[in-house]
């Protein structure tokens, strides 16, 4: 008992020292401190550090500290309104252009600290460990803008990266090219200027083709069109890079209009060079077929379709770690969840006596025969004339039941989003199963960042118009309907995966976990998405229309709620999904999730009651007519 109070009290004195310490970094005494599960991060005056175990064991110290000093001299060195003015548009371009940021306030701040460097040097280390770079062989299992961070800090610092990055670092250093080793010599040599490391870091993001370059004569008007985009595409920037960025920002507007107007914006998207193309092929024939070879292009467009589907995936959660990382980012997620389990598993088990209250057993009463009723024997007792009473036990409809979760693993789900989703499922699955409802756990991504392989099959083929899609799927079934929960739980853990979450191609995943539903033996089937935005693919949304992917995602919405074979239902994270679902709601914070999750559900179970009761009192009524 007393080890356990000493460990308690190590940890309470080391938990004041670490936020003493920060305050005393970044010199602002009123920053509030706060130590609670989950990553760190700092929003305004508060920054939040991760809570630390009560044996506190000195590599997590050191890794507490690193991350303490790195929150410490981002208030210190970073100033938010400068770094806004220059934010690129694009969400993969976005997370590079702050973790660019992050290496110049570090290298900056801890350049006359030897202590602060040795903790980010150490917070730096264990982060490359616990993510598997050594154990990467391909340049496109480091995200981008965790390489580029790496690069950075290599130059700005003049430090080689951690040797568990070396090997895979090398493999980016081989293909940056010239533009992008100038730019990064030029951050080198600005990194005392917040404004000028912004500018050189925009050169580097359009070496690599994140970012559209900025304009000599107004930097910021590129900045002012994502902002625009962004606005319009909701949560998620669904702006593009490189070929036809204002067409696709100037449709991605459409995409939110009436679907009649969709089909405009998919008319209005052929170039005139296309117009003139067509009709030159037809010059040698009479004007007839003109018209139709015009329409041909435009459905062409309006058409969706893959450009290969030969490197797509519906794979295994297990398959894509081996059991000891599986297991680790299973007891990782079970640390960062342990303040929310019990307000969900209160609504769980709220849901469960829900469900179990309607599978149980009810009387009909007032009948003329069955069995005797003894409740109502003293009626007969007061007045023998009256008739004795009869009941028959009756079993409630409760239809079998199957309920598909399908979790958006996209990029911006990163963090406490699919944290709070992947432990909503365990939580979900877990609580149905109790109820003889089976549960299947989904999730969908990309292979890739930027196309992948099937985008490289189409630049190798020569470009083709109209390609369609142009990235890998990635499907993920967390945990199939009939696998009891105790043998699936570990996978759920995989969403934490650094490397997982890439692209999201909302349509497509749609229709592969409706046509799962639909081969299941249950009478009733339920589908719940969950996402935190929009369908983007900058691959595919390059070079198709503006509002491609989303005009996809709805016709496969509009035809599963015709159909009525599935009831579907979305969660939005931040993100209007109403405009898509007949039934959805919108959440603003992550941390409603559980609650909305098993309040969505009671709902839907209540009003399959109702209608059983409906449908008994009619046949009633039927009978004694």
């Amino acid at each position: 008992m007393s080890g356990t109070k000493q460990d308690n009290t190590r940890s309470e004195e080391f938990k004041r020292a670490t936020a003493g310490v920060l305050r005393a970094i970044a010199e602002q005494p009123d920053v509030q401190v706060a130590f609670q599960p989950g990553p760190s991060g700092v929003s305004g005056k508060r920054a939040r550090l991760p809570l630390p175990t009560r044996a506190l064991p000195a590599n997590e110290m050191a890794r507490l500290r690193g991350q303490s000093d790195a929150i410490a001299l981002r208030l210190r060195h970073h100033d938010d309104a400068l770094h806004a003015e220059r934010m690129p548009a694009r969400r993969e371009a976005k997370d590079a252009y702050d973790a660019l940021e992050q290496v110049r306030v570090e290298v900056v701040g801890a350049r006359h600290m030897a202590g602060v460097n040795a903790n980010l040097r150490a917070k730096l280390t264990e982060e490359c460990e616990s993510e598997g770079y050594d154990r990467m062989t391909r340049k496109d299992q480091l995200p981008i803008d965790k390489a580029l961070a790496l690069l950075a800090r290599e130059k700005l610092s003049g430090e080689p990266a951690p040797e568990p990055a070396q090997r895979v670092l090398q493999m980016w250093r081989e293909t940056l090219g010239d533009s992008a080793d100038q730019a990064l010599a030029e951050m080198t040599s600005s990194q005392d200027d917040q404004t000028a490391f912004a500018r050189a870091s925009r050169k580097l993001l359009a070496a690599l083709d994140l970012a559209e370059a900025e304009s000599e004569a107004d930097p910021d008007n590129e900045n002012d069109q994502g902002e625009e985009g962004g606005e319009q595409s909701g949560q998620q920037d669904n702006s593009q890079d490189g070929e036809g960025q204002s067409q696709s920002e100037s449709e991605s507007m459409l995409g939110a209009q009436p679907e009649e107007m969709e089909g405009e914006a998919a008319d209005d998207d052929g170039s005139e060079a296309e117009e003139e193309a067509a009709v030159a092929e037809g010059d040698d024939r009479p004007g007839g077929p003109q018209p139709r070879r015009e329409r041909q292009v435009v459905d062409d467009q309006a058409i969706y379709r893959a450009y290969t589907r030969f490197y797509d995936e519906e794979v295994e959660a297990e398959d894509l770690c081996d059991a000891d990382e599986l297991a680790r980012l299973r007891q990782q997620l079970d640390q960062q969840l342990q303040h929310l389990q019990g307000v969900i598993s209160k609504l769980a088990n709220r849901l469960q006596r829900r469900l179990l209250a309607q599978q149980t057993r009810s009387w009909e009463f007032d009948l003329e025969e069955g069995l005797l009723d003894a409740g109502r024997l003293a009626r007969v007792v007061i007045n023998p004339m009256q008739a004795l009473s009869y009941k028959r036990e009756l079993d409630t409809e409760f239809r079998d039941t199957v309920v598909t979760l399908l979790i958006d693993n996209s990029g911006s789900m990163r963090g406490r989003p699919i944290t709070v989703a992947a432990m909503c499922g365990d939580i979900l699955a877990r609580t149905l199963e109790r109820c003889a409802v089976k549960v299947e756990v989904l999730g969908f991504t990309t292979r890739a960042w930027k196309g992948g392989q099937s985008r490289e099959k189409w630049v190798q083929d020569g470009k083709p118009r109209n390609p369609g899609r142009l990235n890998d799927l990635r499907h993920i079934v967390y945990k199939a309907a009939d696998a009891p929960w105790r043998r699936a739980r570990k996978n759920l853990g995989l969403m934490l995966r650094e490397g997982l979450l890439k692209e999201n191609i909302d349509g497509e995943a749609l229709l592969w976990a409706y046509r799962r539903l639909l081969v299941r033996p249950e009478h009733r089937r339920i589908l719940m998405v969950i996402s935190d935005g929009a369908p983007v693919d900058d691959s595919t949304l390059s070079v198709n229309p503006g509002n491609y992917l989303e005009k996809h995602l709805r016709e496969v919405i509009r035809d599963i709620e015709s159909r009525d074979l599935v009831e579907l239902i979305a969660i939005g994270i931040g993100h209007d999904v109403t405009r898509y679902y007949r039934r959805a709601v919108t959440i603003v914070d992550a941390e409603e999730l559980g609650g909305t999750m098993m309040k969505k559900l009671t709902e839907l179970f209540d009003e399959d009651m109702e209608a059983a009761w409906v449908r008994a009192a009619g046949e009633r009524a039927a009978l004694v007519i």
